[in-house]
C-alpha cells in the first residue's frame, strides 16, 4: 500500500461549487482522481489507482446479486473524474453536493486508503467519537488488537 491519508482541514465551498484540496492530500491524489457518493452521507476521494483497485472489486461481484446491482451503482454512477485547477481546487458537481448536504463549510479528512469530504455540522456530529471505547474493543474480530 502506498503512502496515507492522514489529517483533517476544513475549508469552505465557492459560490460555482469548487473546494480547496489541502495540498498534504493534492500530492498524494496526483493528477486525477476519482469522487463518489460515500457512507455516512459523505465524499469519498480516491486516487486513480485506489479507485481502478476498488473498482474492480466492484465487478468482481456477482451481478445477480440486488445488494450488489444497488451497491455498484450507488459507487460508480455517482463517481466523477476530478482534477485540480491552478489553485488546487476541485469543482464538485451539484449531485454530490446535495448527497453530502454541503452547501459552505466543509471537512476534508484522510482515512487511510481515501479522503473524505462532510458537511462541517455532519462531520463533527460523526466525529464525536463517544463510543470509541466499544467500537475498539468489536475489532479483534478483525484482526484488529490494540
Amino acid at each position: 500500500m502506498g503512502a496515507a491519508f492522514r489529517g483533517e482541514y476544513s475549508h469552505s465551498i465557492d459560490a460555482k461549487g469548487r473546494l480547496i484540496i489541502p495540498a498534504k492530500f493534492r500530492d498524494l491524489l496526483g493528477d486525477q482522481f476519482v469522487v463518489t457518493r460515500g457512507f455516512d452521507g459523505c465524499l469519498f476521494v480516491f486516487a486513480q489507482a485506489g479507485w481502478d483497485e476498488f473498482e474492480a472489486k466492484l465487478q468482481a461481484l456477482p451481478m445477480d446479486s440486488p445488494d450488489v446491482r444497488t451497491l455498484t451503482r450507488f459507487f460508480l454512477a455517482g463517481a466523477t473524474d476530478a482534477e485540480l485547477d491552478k489553485q488546487g481546487r476541485i469543482l464538485l458537481p451539484q449531485s454530490l453536493l446535495k448527497h453530502a448536504r454541503i452547501e459552505k463549510d466543509a471537512v476534508i479528512a484522510g482515512v487511510g486508503n481515501r479522503v473524505e469530504i462532510w458537511n462541517k455540522d455532519d462531520w463533527d456530529k460523526a466525529s464525536t467519537f463517544e463510543d470509541i471505547n466499544e467500537i475498539a474493543a468489536k475489532m479483534s474480530q478483525f484482526g484488529l488488537r490494540i
